[in-house]
């Protein structure tokens, strides 16, 4: 309490001359001076009282205020962890997300569908690896254009009108590489959609079935192979029947060629000579039935020593008249001194008809001249090299490696046989036969074949 300093009352001192009364009135001023002194300590009390009353309940207010600011702050930074900690945990799925569409092996790529030209702005390494294009070259590009200019368009327009309508799509497509090698992808494209429902991206997987379409392709091919032989093996045991049936008139006609030549002896040369082709041809005829039934017994093959140059001359006699009426130009170049060969003279025959017969198809549309070359020559001291060499067409580099295996024939009315039973046939003699491209123009088919040594002779 703030005490006041009471003022001094001045003395006067006390006269005879002054009564009682003038006491009391000095009594009764001092009185009243103190009456309001109290009465302003008391205000100055009860005002003090107030403002303190006031300051604790700022106090109080402020306080309160203070600790609802805490509690919110408080509340707030939870909030800001609770966020911080799911940005990182998102950073965390994000990156998790983009790794694994990194690492696998699908080719993954993203699609702005808001632009029309559906550009690429995504794309995984397994994407880049299966078109052969580098980033640089996806991003921004429409996404049509890494399916190969030769791509199935059919295809194409079932993938633009599946995005067009918002859909998804689903097939086997045949793509190209940057470096125009073909490959075989099952394509997957899903819309994604934002709150709204409409599309703004699409998300496309590729994954490589190269090898499972070449595989798929294999066994049809092998399956095709196996009808092809089951109808061979049918068609064997009716050529079997077929030649003992031939055999009998051909045994007729070398007889009826052989009485004519005893009756003209001595006269009509020509018409003897004539005679002679046909007895000729026909013991050649009956030859060949033999070795067909003895191969259709699975027989071994009569092996003996053999002039390779008289072989040749022998069956250049027997084309010479095809070549003529074809108005192609039939060479040999055999060379001279070469040693014998061991063989089956008419397994090696068949050889030599089946690559000129391939020569005359090889020749047939080509300019002139139409020539066919047969050579013989030596390899080395124990081989000869026999060729027939064309001025044809040539053979697709594509075909070359599948061009002696069983059924391959790029003829519409071809067996595919004919190539693949003459390697065999070679090879069982210990050869081997094969084919190669010349420099100017047409083929060339050569084989190799043992030298007989003249010991063994």
């Amino acid at each position: 309490m703030i005490k006041k300093k009471q003022p001094k009352l001045k003395k006067e001192p006390l006269t005879l001359k002054k009564s009682g009364i003038s006491l009391s009135i000095g009594k009764q001023k001092e009185s009243r001076k103190s009456a309001l002194i109290n009465k302003a300590r008391n205000g100055a009390r009860a005002r003090l009282e107030g403002l303190v009353s006031d300051l604790s309940r700022v106090r109080d207010d402020l306080g309160t205020r203070i600790q609802q600011q805490a509690e919110e702050i408080k509340i707030k930074n939870g909030l800001l962890r609770n966020g911080a900690e799911k940005q990182v945990r998102s950073e965390e799925e994000i990156n998790i997300c983009i790794k694994a569409m990194e690492s696998t092996a699908d080719g993954i790529f993203i699609i702005d569908a808001r632009d029309p030209d559906f550009p690429i702005i995504y794309a995984n390494h397994s994407f880049q690896k299966m078109t052969g294009y580098a980033k640089s070259e996806i991003l921004g590009r429409n996404s049509f254009l890494f399916y190969g200019v030769d791509t199935n368009p059919r295809v194409g327009n079932e993938i633009k009108q599946a995005m067009h309508q918002g859909k998804s799509f689903h097939g086997d497509v045949l793509n190209f590489k940057k470096n125009g090698k073909k490959c075989w992808n099952s394509l997957r494209i899903a819309p994604v959609r934002d709150p709204n429902g409409a599309v703004t991206h699409y998300i496309g997987i590729k994954t490589d079935v190269t090898r499972m379409r070449e595989k798929e392709l294999k066994i049809n091919e092998q399956r095709e192979e196996l009808l092809h032989v089951t109808r061979v093996g049918k068609l064997a045991e009716f050529v079997s029947s077929l030649a003992h049936e031939i055999s009998q008139p051909l045994t007729a006609i070398l007889s009826y060629s052989q009485a004519a030549q005893r009756m003209l002896a001595g006269r009509e040369p020509e018409i003897k000579k004539i005679l002679s082709y046909i007895i000729s041809d026909d013991q050649r005829a009956v030859e060949v039935i033999q070795r067909l039934r003895s191969l259709l017994k699975k027989s071994k093959p009569e092996m003996k020593p053999l002039d390779i140059n008289t072989l040749i001359n022998e069956t250049v006699v027997l084309i010479a008249t095809d070549a003529t009426v074809r108005n192609d130009v039939l060479k040999i170049e055999l060379t001279s001194g070469l040693p014998f060969i061991n063989g089956d003279r008419v397994q090696l025959q068949q050889v030599l008809l089946n690559l000129v017969s391939n020569s005359f198809e090889a020749v047939e549309n080509s300019p002139e001249p139409r020539e066919i070359l047969i050579s013989t020559s030596r390899k080395d001291t124990d081989t000869i090299l026999v060729a027939v060499k064309d001025s044809g067409c040539g053979i697709p580099a594509q075909d070359i490696p599948k061009l002696f295996t069983h059924f391959f024939t790029s003829k519409p009315d071809g067996l595919g046989m004919g190539l693949s039973i003459s390697r065999s046939i070679v090879e069982a003699h210990g050869g081997r036969l094969d084919v190669k491209n010349n420099p100017d123009r047409g083929a060339t088919f050569y084989f190799t074949i043992p030298a007989v040594i003249k010991d063994v002779l």
